[in-house]
């Protein structure tokens, strides 16, 4: 059976003192929680902080993105190797926002993919269609391509490693939410993807968390699905107790 897994994503949000509060809020909330994993996603300038506020907890902690290169001139970038040694576990990749605002392509994100499993990294990756997609009805062949593009390569044991959030474009930050019945869907064709490159096992055990606008009052019908096994949460993951009304409906 597979494990709920709920992720902050907390995007350019929060100062240093909110963030350690957040954090060490969240931490002490989940301290008795059993059967869900919960990861929080801070701006990279904040990860140290965070870590150090989520010690000896349950609560993992993750990176927004990361370079494919191990070091080098990079300006501005951050390794995968600088992730693992500031203590993170997760690492967000090929969310919308670096898809569409910054133009990462799915063989981008497949360098990235392969980087973060070499040093023991799980990768986030993120999938979805925009509305314009949605309403022509090319959802699952936009799905498609994105996970064939973004996990190009990957071996069963690699497969077996990565979490895969669907993420509808157009329910970011809009306050629109995909319907349960909507998600399920596609969550069910990532399963059917899954099970033709790689096998029923694979399909079976591979984690599928649902991104958009995911709320306390709408988290239990979410996260009720057959194939929906958790949250990537961003405006409500502010919030200590918005976040665990999530978590709550994971259980």
């Amino acid at each position: 059976m597979r494990r709920p897994f709920i992720a902050g994503n907390w995007k350019m949000n929060m100062d240093r003192a909110s963030a350690i509060e957040l954090a060490a809020g969240v931490a002490k909330a989940t301290a008795d929680l059993e059967d869900v994993d919960v990861a929080v996603c801070p701006p990279s300038i904040y990860l140290d902080a965070v870590v150090s506020a989520t010690k000896g907890s349950e609560v993992g902690v993750g990176g927004q993105n990361m370079y494919h290169e191990p070091k080098g001139a990079f300006t501005g970038e951050i390794s995968s190797a600088m992730l693992l040694d500031i203590g993170c576990q997760y690492v967000i990749l090929g969310h919308s926002e670096r898809r569409h605002i910054f133009g990462e392509t799915d063989a981008d994100i497949n360098k990235k993919v392969k980087v973060a499993l070499e040093v023991g990294l799980t990768p986030i990756v993120c999938v979805g269609e925009t509305l314009p997609e949605r309403e022509s009805g090319e959802t699952l062949n936009v799905i498609r391509t994105q996970f064939d593009g973004s996990l190009a390569g990957l071996s069963d044991d690699d497969m077996k490693k990565i979490v895969i959030a669907y993420e509808p474009v157009w329910a970011i930050g809009t306050g629109k939410t995909a319907t349960p019945q909507q998600a399920e869907e596609v969550h069910l064709d990532l399963r059917k993807i899954m099970e033709s490159c790689y096998n029923s096992e694979i399909a079976e055990s591979v984690r599928i968390q649902y991104g958009g606008s995911v709320k306390p009052d709408n988290a239990a019908e979410l996260l009720g699905q057959p194939n929906i096994d958790g949250a990537l949460v961003g405006g409500a993951s502010l919030k200590v107790d918005d976040f665990m009304g999530i978590i709550a409906g994971a259980k």
